[in-house]
């Protein structure tokens, strides 16, 4: 066989002309004019839009996320009945000892801040130590008979 003996196994078909008269005439199918009527037919990106309602933020340039809210420090809420579930009397709190009883999770491989809040009743006394608490949770702890250092 020579490269002038190969033929084609399908017909070379040529993409219909629209818009030039027959059955496919006037606007073609397009509907009548606008946007989507026109030559080249590009839809504003859906995307822009989308960035165009973002607020802006204070900072500049790709990491401008990370350096406004990089101070942000995280502190995780625990009520004072979690406490009296989880500890015996007599117990001293700290965020590791809330971490190994799983009241608390571990953020990014670090123990985050805790502040010890008022919800539920407390019978039992504790000694709290590096966690911060709120003026009824103090109150509630204190009453308790236990400390907050």
């Amino acid at each position: 066989m020579q490269i002038h003996n190969v033929t084609r196994t399908h017909a070379n078909k040529k993409a219909r002309q629209v818009g030039r008269g027959g059955r496919r005439g006037k606007t073609s199918g397009r509907g009548t004019k606008g946007q989507k009527a026109r030559a080249g037919r590009k839809l504003r990106p859906e995307f822009r839009d989308i960035i165009k309602k973002l607020p802006k933020r204070r900072g500049y340039g790709k990491h401008r996320a990370t350096a406004v809210h990089s101070g942000r420090e995280i502190v995780i809420p625990v009520n004072v009945g979690a406490l009296e579930n989880a500890f015996e009397s007599g117990a001293s709190i700290t965020p590791k000892t809330l971490l190994k009883k799983g009241l608390i999770t571990a953020r990014a491989g670090k123990i985050p801040s805790v502040k010890i809040l008022a919800g539920g009743d407390i019978a039992k006394k504790f000694s709290l130590s590096g966690v911060l608490a709120s003026r009824a949770a103090r109150e509630k702890i204190e009453k308790a008979g236990g400390v907050i250092v």
